[in-house]
């Protein structure tokens, strides 16, 4: 039997599914992922991507911080793959119980998805820094230099940057929807960011990867299978 039908069987059989996916789900979006394509952002910025979203950066740099936001940060035109629709159609068959998501970029909820446990935030919840109003992502987009509520206050993402640390509730949420399915798929992500790709761990059901590259649980996954996560999902007959 084939990966698509050993998925298929392994999806037929499980009540209680959740997915855990990276930047590799959004890049058949249209999404680029920077982990990728180092080379090509330092030909035209300073600093390399990982130093610019950082907490001290923000800090420091806050105007830099936002050029680079703006420009990479934020693709709104994006829409939903077949991945992401797959997932939503699972979750209204009442077989997928969350997604846990690495990504910030919304596109499970603009797929239909309801239970989506976003690790690293997302672009579409700004908030003033003094008074805490919110702003989407539309105006933070249409904003020059340091995006600044009428209050005076400078508009924050609600982004998680390198050195902060994840949402609490996020991540309980996270660990009880992984520690209660029956199968975990993981997709679109090499798990070599942490905290986040520790959270796997904490499943007691049986693991399936979809992913281009291979990924530190390879070994302990009872299926692996290699290619187009997209390509992957819309295969899959709900």
């Amino acid at each position: 039997m084939g990966q698509q039908n050993e998925l298929q069987a392994l999806v037929s059989e499980s009540r209680r599914i959740v997915f855990f996916g990276g930047a590799g789900v959004s890049t058949e979006s249209g999404i680029p992922d920077f982990r990728s394509v180092d080379g090509l952002y330092s030909q035209q910025w300073k600093y390399p991507p990982e130093t610019i979203l950082s907490h001290t950066f923000f800090v420091r740099h806050t105007e830099a911080f936002f050029e680079f936001y703006r420009a990479k940060m934020l693709c709104l035109d994006a829409e939903p793959n077949a991945a992401h629709h797959t997932l939503a159609a699972l979750e209204r068959a009442g077989k997928l119980t969350a997604v846990v998501t690495q990504n910030i970029d919304g596109l499970h909820q603009a797929a239909g998805s309801k239970t989506v446990h976003e690790l690293h935030g997302s672009v579409h919840r700004n908030y003033c820094m003094d008074c805490g109003r919110a702003y989407d992502a539309a105006y933070m987009l249409s904003s020059e230099g340091i995006p600044r509520c009428t209050c005076g206050g400078i508009i924050k993402p609600d982004v998680v940057l390198y050195e902060e640390s994840l949402n609490g509730r996020t991540l309980e949420q996270s660990v009880e929807a992984i520690s209660s399915c029956d199968l975990l798929i993981i997709g679109g992500t090499s798990l070599a960011v942490y905290p986040a790709a520790g959270l796997v761990n904490y499943c007691r059901g049986k693991i399936a990867v979809v992913n281009r590259s291979s990924t530190p649980l390879d070994a302990k996954a009872d299926l692996l299978v290699q290619g187009s996560i997209g390509e992957t999902f819309s295969a899959l007959a709900i």
